[in-house]
């Protein structure tokens, strides 16, 4: 029997798959602590303490830079993203002017004279002479195609000089880039506009204020434009737009005001005087001081061959050959004609025009050249040095085409007071002509007789009125051609009662003297005031056998680039005044004044001349206009203050510079007869000996005077001279 106390062993199975044994718990890790670095101790005390501050200011410094920083950088991306997307395109950039140009051309074609805003048309920055483009660059901004729009350095260095120079900071030098010029040339995008600004010069001031605030929008608009546009386009613009004198808007108009020529030929020297003009156009312009513009090009080629523009030899050579002036801009002729013809036209055509306007006119350089030489060498060698007298010249046409104006001594000017045109001055004697030419017309001869002797007049309010003769003798009986070559007083009058002061003032005003004419007796001795445009008119009238002049310059307006003109010329001849025999006659008196009267010092060669002297009462003025048959001149002679001339008549100095203008004017001009005729009787010694001889009967002037004035003579009162030679 078996023992079932004793334990089994175990099968093969069951070691197979009894459970193991179980292990023992792991040991949770402890885990390690790292070493730490023992801290330094704090720094103790006070200064500690203020260390402390210091890092935390600092810290907070920082934190409100950045953030003020980041703040700055979205805002002046906004701003200058703004006026990207407003930025117009670049061909609309280019012509920025508010008024339009208005070149002026003589008789002939020829250009003499521009008015306006000049601008001779668009050009770019990579089709100019590259000498003007590399002297812009050298004198305006040497980093233009290396900055952003901005120069900090440039700024900086005109803070520097300002500073230094007693200025604020932003007086004076400003430091701008080409870029930042040319915005302020836009005027930062805003645009003229007559019913926002009391005028343009107002608004060039406001666009051209150096204000904080200004220079930041200035700053914002140039990083525009260089985000908008490439650097040859804002120099385009900048070529386009700024002003270089002489009324020349852009680089284009400048070439062709003061050399005749493109833009895209300039030379060394012509660009950098153009480059020079940037930064003082008014008083640099060539035209006004040559000596001085060539002087500052010569700066600027310094600059371009410091630079690396030019070499040396260049350099030397453009300033051994300085630009000069094209001959139309040395000539600057006309400039009282030019300011006359625009002053006739139509304003929105001339002085306030948008459009460019070209005007052909009556002009002739040569006469205008005559004019002003002839008057020059008066001055120069018959006037006293330092004589403040003025004189005015007018040459004309038969047809009252003006070919040449004087309105004063100082001949390169422009808007300056016309005498020839605005001023007013009692005419003397010149007037006489239209006394006789209104007897004449009526049948009278110039062969009839009238005695000069002591008269008076009875003038209302004013008493008796006695004039006298200029010598203070009388002639007794005299012929009226001897009456009018003598420049005799008492006949004049006598001629002007007999006929009518109401016909005497019809005929003058029809004959173009505008002017109020005096209604007394004195009207015959030319006490009236007239300019000396009107009395050189009227004198063409006689000239052309006795029809009216209108005075004209314009003879042609249209615009730039159009065939058909706008308008034509408003003068020329007008209606009959007198008959043209009665003018004939006239002329052959006239004809005596300068061979055997007053007027003879106004002879040269053996041209026939006619005309008469004046000098008012009181010497203040002195005339002498007279014609040959191709030309009438007037020529008039006094001071701006009505000071008395002394010694001087109208048949001295005016007289003197009629000659000389008129000896060059008809240089290489064939002789032309005058269109005068003879009266009956005409040779008569009387006239040949400059003393009057009885006639058997007197004439009819005579006896209706005596009719009139119950053969009076004589008598008290006031006795002024009144007339002239």
């Amino acid at each position: 029997m078996s023992d079932s106390s004793k334990r089994r062993r175990p099968l093969v199975a069951d070691k197979r798959y009894s459970s193991a044994k179980p292990k023992p718990a792991a040991r949770k890790k402890t885990p390690t602590k790292k070493r730490l670095t023992p801290k330094k101790p704090a720094r103790g005390g006070i200064l500690g303490f203020f260390l402390r501050v210091i890092r935390w200011v600092f810290r907070l410094i920082w934190k409100i830079t950045w953030r003020s920083g980041v703040v700055a950088m979205l805002a002046l991306a906004l701003a200058v993203g703004y006026v990207f997307v407003t930025l117009p395109a670049l061909d609309k950039l280019l012509d920025g002017r508010a008024r339009g140009s208005v070149i002026l051309e003589d008789r002939y074609g020829d250009t003499f004279a521009w008015r306006g805003d000049q601008f001779g048309g668009a050009v770019r920055a990579d089709t100019v002479s590259r000498h003007l483009k590399n002297a812009v660059v050298a004198t305006e901004d040497k980093r233009f195609y290396r900055h952003f729009g901005l120069s900090p350095r440039g700024i900086a260095s005109a803070v520097r000089i300002n500073l230094g120079e007693g200025r604020g900071p932003l007086s004076g030098h400003g430091g701008s880039t080409i870029t930042q010029q040319t915005a302020k040339l836009l005027c930062l995008g805003v645009e003229y506009d007559p019913a926002d600004w009391k005028n343009e010069a107002e608004y060039v001031r406001d666009c051209r204020r150096g204000s904080l605030s200004r220079k930041a929008k200035e700053a914002v608009y140039a990083l525009a434009m260089e985000a908008k546009y490439s650097k040859d386009d804002i120099l385009s613009i900048y070529l386009n737009r700024a002003y270089m004198g002489g009324g020349a808007y852009g680089a284009e108009a400048a070439s062709q005001r003061y050399f005749g020529k493109s833009s895209l030929i300039l030379n060394v020297s012509e660009g950098a005087m153009l480059a020079g003009l940037l930064t003082a156009p008014s008083t640099l312009a060539p035209t006004q001081n040559l000596e001085r513009s060539q002087n500052r090009a010569a700066t600027v080629v310094r600059l371009m061959r410091e630079q690396g523009y030019v070499t040396k030899t260049e350099e030397a050579a453009a300033r051994a050959k300085p630009a000069v002036l094209s001959q139309a801009a040395q000539k600057q002729a006309g400039g009282y004609f030019a300011d006359w013809v625009m002053a006739s036209g139509p304003e929105f055509f001339t002085r306030n025009t948008t459009e460019d306007v070209i005007i052909s006119t009556t002009l002739d350089q040569r006469l205008q050249k005559a004019a002003e030489d002839g008057l020059q060498w008066i001055f120069d060698n018959k006037v006293r040095e330092g004589s403040k007298a003025q004189a005015a010249i007018v040459v004309m046409s038969a047809d009252g085409a003006v070919r040449a104006m004087v309105g004063g001594r100082e001949t390169k000017v422009v808007g300056a007071f016309n005498r020839a045109t605005q001023a007013l001055r009692q005419t003397g004697s010149a007037f006489k002509p239209f006394v006789y030419a209104a007897a004449l017309d009526l049948g009278y001869s110039p062969l009839d007789t009238l005695v000069d002797e002591p008269t008076c007049w009875d003038t209302p309010g004013s008493g008796n009125w006695c004039p006298k003769n200029y010598t203070k003798r009388f002639s007794g009986q005299v012929t009226l051609a001897a009456a009018l070559k003598d420049s005799l007083n008492i006949p004049a009058v006598k001629v002007s009662e007999s006929v009518g002061r109401d016909l005497v003032r019809r005929v003058a005003s029809d004959f173009g003297i505008k002017s109020d004419l005096a209604v007394g007796p004195a009207l015959a001795l030319g006490v009236s005031e007239s300019t000396l445009i009107e009395m050189t008119g009227a004198y063409a009238g006689i000239l052309n056998g006795g029809s009216a002049v209108a005075p004209f310059g314009l003879v042609e307006l249209r615009l730039q680039g159009d065939e058909e003109p706008l308008m034509g010329t408003g003068g020329g001849i007008q209606e009959r005044v007198i008959q043209e025999s009665s003018a004939a006659q006239l002329v052959w008196m006239m004809e005596k004044v300068v061979s055997e009267g007053s007027g003879r010092r106004a002879q040269f060669g053996d041209r026939e001349i006619a005309g008469k002297t004046g000098t008012t009462q009181g010497a203040k003025d002195a005339w002498f206009i007279g014609f040959t048959g191709d030309y009438v001149t007037g020529v008039w002679m006094g001071y701006d203050d009505n000071t008395k001339l002394q010694g001087v008549t109208g048949g001295g100095l005016p007289t003197d510079i009629w000659r000389e203008v008129m000896k060059r004017v008809h240089e290489g001009v064939p002789q032309k007869p005058l269109p005068m005729s003879a009266p009956i009787g005409a040779r008569d010694p009387a006239l040949d000996q400059g003393t009057p001889k009885p006639r058997t009967n007197e004439g009819i002037i005579e006896n209706l005077l005596r009719e009139l004035l119950g053969g009076g003579s004589g008598g008290n009162g006031p006795s002024p001279s009144g007339g002239d030679r």
